[in-house]
């Protein structure tokens, strides 16, 4: 049997970044993409459906076939642009996104499978042409947004020329001074066992200190002179009365984190739905060539630093916490004691702002 009319037998690669949600007070609007990448190899073959799967979460979703998440993004999307479903489709996938952690590992598997149908069909691969479908199949904007433009973005939902629903959304660009800081907490949660926390109504108070603290963040983050100035802006921007507090019955450690961070002066936040934090520095945080994490972006050893492997375990700091003299060393390793105080092991990774988003190659393994 031949492959189908309009598929090519060249596969692509699709690279999808994590994202946080939220960031605070932009509940369900702010996103942030972040240097940690999840690979998708696809490629459209004769018969059948070969899915492999490596990295974070393989041994629960590698027998998933036709339920996992990125095929039934592509049989959506091939449906979508009236291209016939392939005879077989082959899928290698790379995970280095935590699965359930607040880092938008849903959104990087819908993106990807997007991307990848819509790569294999010829189709446009503009965000903006892909957005509103990957936020019809996640239910909610604010992490495919970042994950397809990269950067900082701003996601709503709005009635399209038909008058039906539709996701839009508006890229920024923070500034080059801010570095994220995940707090990766050794188990997950459900997202909708967090949405579930949620009161069905707020306090008028709170709404409308969000929407205030929001937009300060919106300006914190890509301003200069507010992000740097001496007021603590960033502190005060990432402040949350919508949802955090609701959730902290599921995860407990994450809300104490965030508390004792908030405390000693650091920005933080739930990273999403949880159970993750997420803190901001400004400066460079003793990161070297590419903060993105370049190479092997996994959870294990290096997160990207020199000299030390990494925060995970303990990294020296035996009563006084070994500050090296290097500023922006000096800060992780000071995240890191604070944490330990809440008395679980998280993974401390430095992530760099991806500032381009999801990307789509051909892939050097294509069959000739």
């Amino acid at each position: 049997m031949g492959l189908p009319v309009g598929l090519p037998r060249q596969a692509v690669l699709v690279r999808v970044p994590a994202t946080s949600a939220n960031l605070g007070p932009g509940f369900d609007s702010l996103g942030l993409a972040l240097g940690l990448y999840d690979e998708v190899e696809a490629r459209v073959t004769q018969s059948g459906l070969d899915v492999e799967v490596s990295g974070e979460g393989a041994a629960e979703i590698a027998d998933a076939g036709e339920k996992h998440l990125i095929v039934r993004a592509m049989r959506v999307a091939f449906d979508e642009l009236n291209v016939p479903q392939p005879a077989g489709l082959a899928l290698r996938c790379v995970n280095r996104i935590p699965h359930g952690r607040g880092l938008g590992s849903s959104a990087a598997a819908i993106v990807a499978g997007l991307l990848a149908a819509r790569a294999l069909a010829g189709a446009s691969e503009r965000p903006e042409d892909v957005l509103p479908l990957a936020s019809m199949l996640e239910g909610h904007p604010d992490n495919v947004a970042p994950c397809l433009f990269g950067g900082l973005t701003i996601a709503w939902v709005a009635a399209d020329a038909a008058g039906l629903p539709a996701a839009r959304a508006v890229r920024l660009d923070p500034r080059p001074e801010v570095y994220p800081v995940a707090f990766i907490a050794p188990e997950s949660v459900s997202t909708k066992v967090a949405r579930g926390l949620l009161p069905a109504t707020v306090p008028h108070a709170d709404a409308a200190r969000n929407a205030g603290r929001a937009a300060l963040l919106v300006a914190a983050l890509t301003s200069r002179d507010v992000l740097l100035e001496g007021t603590g802006a960033l502190l005060d921007a990432t402040e949350d009365k919508l949802h955090q507090d609701y959730r902290a019955p599921a995860m407990p450690h994450s809300h104490e984190l965030v508390t004792r961070l908030r405390f000693a002066g650091v920005p933080a936040v739930v990273s999403g739905a949880g159970p993750s934090v997420l803190a901001f520095l400004t400066g460079d945080p003793g990161l070297t060539g590419d903060p993105g994490l370049t190479g092997d972006p996994g959870l294990t050893g290096d997160p990207g630093l020199t000299g030390d492997p990494g925060l995970t375990g303990n990294p020296g700091l035996t009563g006084n916490p070994g500050l090296t003299g290097n500023p922006g060393r000096d800060e992780l390793i000071l995240l890191d004691s604070i944490a330990r105080e809440t008395g679980i092991e998280w993974h401390i990774s430095p992530l760099a702002v991806e500032r381009r988003g999801a990307s789509v190659a051909p892939s050097a393994s294509s069959t000739r």
